[in-house]
């Protein structure tokens, strides 16, 4: 479920490319489509966490499935740019609902970083899938395997707990590892995940129109997303083993510093070589950062409340970083620009983090040494 949840997130490089070559939407507009569905994933996760618990989740599941089914219909009916933008406002807020349950869920189960570490692995297949099979397809195509893939979990939606906790679980035991975390602490954690996800939107949604407005072949720009994409399985293996050695807070800071490094290089001109390296690098640390943000928050949530809100974090800055990339394109600053704009974005989500561990290794150093 989390995985159909993200996918516009994941295939934001090929649809971005899609709306401007099959619908002929400029630049700037690409920027305002991916931030409003990426918007609505936000608010569809803020939705979903004042809901997931006091309501059937599996209820959720079935309202939210209901509205990307009718979003991204109607998205093949109607291609003009201010419908377009409007609708896929509506296809993020039912992803995000979808996405902020099966988030809930994961976080709720007996060992969630595990739970997450399965899912981010699980997420580097999926990610180099669509790398592959979306550009082949029609912008109805890409639409209809969206509808699809929600469709096709309906059949194991028993599977879902209807509640967050069991009668026979006594809630004490289920809401931390750690029970006297100060209740900013996962709120730190939400603004870190907000701005490192500016950077990620803006770079994810503007990497391939950026390498090819720079002269790059676009076949091998192709091939680039495919197999970075799969690279993002490294990064699973090397935080998990960096984490149980190192812990959660150190190798977080260093990865974030190296983004924003790989991010803020493409500033000084893309060419054939620094983009391999910047892709590379940027899949394999974007999920090495997941790995450990999510891990922290189920380090600190039991309950499914923040865990929730995860998405929301996440689409937030997936809005704010296409729309602030958008803004920097339209007023002919031109890419560099956004690169620069992706890089301090990441460096302000490492200064979060810093001032939180500076933090937690006074008052808790348990928690700050966390795997």
């Amino acid at each position: 479920m989390t995985l159909v949840g993200y996918a516009v997130l994941v295939g934001v490089p090929v649809i971005s490319t899609a709306w401007v070559e099959l619908l002929g939407f400029t630049e700037e507009q690409v920027g305002r489509v991916a931030g409003a569905d990426l918007g609505g994933l936000s608010l569809g996760a803020v939705i979903a966490s004042l809901l997931v618990a006091r309501m059937n989740r599996r209820l959720l599941v079935l309202i939210s499935v209901a509205i990307v089914i009718i979003s991204n219909g109607l998205c093949m009916v109607f291609v003009d740019y201010d419908t377009v933008l409007w609708l896929r406002v509506g296809a993020g807020v039912g992803s995000g609902i979808y996405t902020a349950v099966a988030v809930a869920t994961l976080g709720g189960s007996s060992n969630p970083a595990r739970a997450f570490n399965l899912m981010l692995f699980a997420f580097a297949f999926s990610q180099a899938l669509e790398m592959q099979v979306l550009p082949m397809l029609s912008m109805n195509g890409i639409y209809l395997a969206f509808i699809g893939c929600y469709v096709v979990g309906l059949p194991f939606l028993h599977w879902v707990p209807a509640r967050p906790l069991s009668p026979k679980e006594p809630a004490e035991e289920a809401e931390s590892r750690f029970p006297n975390v100060p209740n900013y602490i996962p709120w730190l954690v939400l603004a870190a995940i907000f701005f490192t996800y500016i950077n990620i939107g803006s770079y994810w949604t503007y990497i391939e129109l950026a390498a090819l407005d720079a002269g790059i072949n676009d076949q091998y720009v192709g091939r680039l997303l495919v197999w970075t994409s799969l690279f993002s399985l490294v990064g699973c293996a090397v935080a998990t083993v960096i984490s149980n050695r190192f812990g959660l807070a150190r190798p977080l800071l260093i990865a974030l510093f190296s983004m924003a490094m790989v991010v803020g290089m493409l500033s000084f001109g893309i060419t054939d070589m620094n983009i391999l390296v910047s892709m590379f690098s940027f899949n394999l640390l974007w999920i090495f950062v997941d790995v450990y943000q999510m891990a922290t928050v189920a380090n600190v949530d039991r309950t499914g409340a923040f865990a929730s809100l995860m998405p929301g974090a996440q689409g937030l800055g997936q809005i704010v970083g296409p729309n602030l990339a958008a803004s920097i394109i339209g007023a002919g600053m031109g890419y560099s620009k956004v690169f620069i704009m992706c890089s301090s974005a990441a460096l302000i989500g490492l200064v979060i983090y810093a001032v939180m561990y500076i933090r937690l290794r006074k008052t808790i150093p348990a928690l700050a040494r966390a795997t």
